[in-house]
């Protein structure tokens, strides 16, 4: 009941933060509110359920789908794949901070009761491939940015999914890695008011560097080496490796190959063949110093975060 409550609180103080005066952030929110009161009417059922299985009027009930459906609900509340229906509808509609904070910020609380619960089974390993294709495959043929980062979330939730399984400190230093660089990401489109792909080719008239940078970034969002993006990766990796999930790790690294391949076709085409400098464009916004170091880190921390380790 507890854990109950604090997702409503939660889910309650963040309805007021995503609605704006516009008729998309409107039917996110609502659509928002609707799905998150679904997943929470399901995890009280599956409580009751378990809670009568142990009564003493039904004693012999061997009543095992209650805790697959605890899981889903919260599954659901992530925007985990199969579930995840919702989630690129309610992103697409959202402004930049809030955006930030669906996808970094509302999957803690529910991330947290998913380790309490979670174990290796069939259920589990169908999340973790199912967002993995959904995350991977759901990218393809978009320009839509938000649609872009809801997607990559996806993606990212089967490697989390896959560290919960493991133990707590492998998907605690993941989901801290992806929630700085989705941060940077998201930082990057609101400096330039970035919503389409269309946008990025045509972007830095002034200063064609920022253009490198912002695919860079979503390189090591996406978990390419060298970037940072691959360390809690590598990290995942390794630890499934030891626990010999080879079949898993593998399916999911050749999945996650499929969406850099994406991300490169898109980035040729922004950098060779659309570039176009207008000489009649005296100024542009640059980038500041801030968002320099926070892409930087973003770009060449895979070193820094190997000798930490090497020095822990």
């Amino acid at each position: 009941m507890g854990a109950w409550v604090g997702l409503e609180i939660n889910l309650l103080s963040f309805i007021p933060l995503i609605t704006h005066n516009n008729q998309f952030s409107a039917e996110a929110a609502l659509k928002y509110f609707l799905v998150q009161a679904l997943a929470s009417a399901l995890l009280l059922f599956a409580v009751i359920l378990i809670y009568s299985a142990q009564s003493y009027l039904i004693s012999n009930f061997q009543f095992y789908p209650p805790h697959l459906l605890i899981r889903s609900a919260l599954f659901l509340k992530i925007g985990a794949a199969p579930f995840h229906f919702w989630f690129p509808g309610v992103i697409e509609g959202l402004r930049w901070p809030c955006n930030i904070l669906l996808i970094t910020w509302q999957k803690i609380a529910p991330l947290i009761l998913t380790s309490y619960i979670i174990s290796i089974n069939y259920f589990s390993i169908f999340i973790i491939i199912s967002s993995a294709i959904a995350g991977s495959l759901g990218g393809f043929n978009q320009t839509s940015l938000r649609k872009i980062i809801a997607y990559s979330s996806i993606n990212h939730l089967g490697w989390i999914t896959a560290a919960l399984i493991v133990r707590d400190s492998v998907w605690l230093l993941y989901f801290r890695f992806y929630s700085f660089l989705s941060l940077t990401s998201v930082i990057l489109f609101n400096q330039f008011q970035l919503s389409h792909l269309n946008q990025i080719y045509s972007l830095p008239l002034s200063n064609p560097f920022i253009k490198i940078l912002i695919f860079g970034n979503l390189f090591s969002l996406r978990g390419l080496p060298p970037f940072t993006g691959f360390f809690p990766k590598w990290i995942v990796i390794q630890t499934l490796v030891a626990l010999n999930h080879l079949f898993l790790i593998s399916f999911i690294v050749i999945i996650t190959l499929i969406t850099l391949f994406f991300y490169l076709r898109i980035t040729y085409s922004a950098i060779l063949l659309t570039h176009s400098e207008p000489k009649w464009v005296i100024s542009q916004t640059d980038i500041n110093a801030f968002l320099l170091f926070l892409v930087s880190l973003s770009l060449l921390g895979l070193p820094l975060s190997c000798l930490v380790i090497l020095i822990y």
